[in-house]
């Protein structure tokens, strides 16, 4: 059975290894357009043994950002700077990837460090950043200190499934090789899956087929125009939590649907809906690898596991028992960008360093052998 450090092919690109650099939003763009920040941030985690660096999720159009500070590729001007980011991931060894975003009812945010509420006049006046409309499935708030999103019509629809397409147009134009949809947490494509959400009584609402059309529709528009070698992810919340929610059951059916439409494998989280709602989960160390599980035997669909995943011989233990083919980290990677790197030691496939890139590991390696030889270190 594979483990974490074995190399996974899917379509026609091979990863590394099988960890993935989780999508985590900076908010330091300006206008959606990447920065110096970006390559800074995500570059290390190249240097730091990561197979597949995601980029954070970036809005397909002005008006899908979460916040003022979010990644944007809704224009060519928004893919030029990633070139840069790209080459780096790519010639130091990891597959770059992106997920592609549209926040719906949860837009124009403030920056969670600014509150994470509704943008308003204050923020105008102390930081020149003005709200904007926001639009979902229903006229349903996302609790009680959100505006009502503007209820999307058909057209709207297919505009933003074309919105989506033309981001992952430019994605591979830029080179990068592997794309995620977020479907998850309280998004768009998460609110249109949820009947919490989506009160639509058309074809976009209703019965789960109904609720699954846009995703299936962007699914189907991002497979026109994206590299058949290219993997193709979507991040789905797997279930609500809620009695009245997104059932696990239905996101096993809707790993079928989009495998059957060129989706290759099912970021697997959960939650997001709820706003104002008590929402009671089993929060623990990889409390979300059962659900990984599930829609990887019941839909016969690679997964990706993801949420407190932080030790090394746990993650290796998720790949080895089939309960994912990839383990998607995030905020263990902020506090040790090389994770990666001790992580194979850990495991003994890296005793010597040979991982690392070589100007550190070099280094590394010589204190390493003067360390053993003084038994300066037990």
């Amino acid at each position: 059975m594979a483990g974490l450090f074995d190399p996974l092919t899917i379509r026609g690109t091979e990863l590394p290894n099988r960890i993935v650099l989780s999508p985590m939003s900076q908010y330091r763009a300006v206008d959606g357009i990447a920065n110096d920040w970006h390559f800074a941030h995500l570059s290390r985690f190249a240097l730091g043994g990561v197979g597949t660096v995601m980029l954070e999720a970036t809005a397909v159009s002005a008006e899908a950002r979460r916040t003022p500070g979010d990644l944007g590729l809704w224009t060519d001007a928004h893919a030029e700077p990633l070139e840069r980011i790209v080459e780096f991931l790519s010639s130091n060894g990891s597959v770059p990837a992106i997920q592609l975003s549209h926040a719906g009812r949860k837009a124009s945010e403030r920056r969670p460090w600014h509150g994470e509420t509704p943008l308003d006049d204050e923020d105008v006046e102390l930081r020149g950043e003005s709200p904007w409309p926001s639009f979902g499935p229903s006229p349903v708030a996302y609790s009680a200190v959100w505006p009502e999103p503007i209820e999307m019509t058909e057209g709207d629809i297919a505009s933003v499934v074309g919105d989506f397409a033309a981001a992952a147009d430019r994605a591979q134009r830029v080179g990068l090789r592997a794309l995620e949809v977020y479907a998850g947490h309280g998004f768009l494509q998460h609110q249109f899956l949820s009947p919490i959400a989506n009160q639509r009584t058309d074809r976009y609402g209703g019965d789960f087929y109904g609720r699954a059309r846009f995703a299936l529709e962007t699914a189907e528009a991002i497979r026109g125009v994206w590299p058949d070698e290219f993997p193709l992810m979507f991040r789905v919340s797997v279930t609500d939590w809620l009695d009245d929610g997104l059932s696990v059951e239905e996101s096993i059916e809707l790993a079928k649907q989009l495998r059957d439409r060129g989706v290759d494998v099912i970021d697997c989280t959960s939650g997001g809906i709820g706003g104002d709602r008590a929402v009671r989960f089993p929060l623990g160390e990889g409390y979300q690898v059962a659900l990984s599980e599930q829609v990887r035997r019941g839909a016969g669909i690679a997964t990706m596991a993801v949420g407190m995943i932080w030790d090394a011989s746990h993650a290796d233990g998720v790949i080895r028992n089939g309960q994912a083919d990839l383990v998607a980290i995030g905020r263990e990677l902020l506090d040790e960008p090389n994770w990666a790197h001790h992580a194979a030691r850990q495991l003994e496939v890296d005793s010597s360093h040979s991982l690392w890139p070589p100007e550190s590991g070099w280094w590394l390696g010589k204190r390493q052998r003067a360390i053993d030889k003084l038994g300066l270190r037990p």
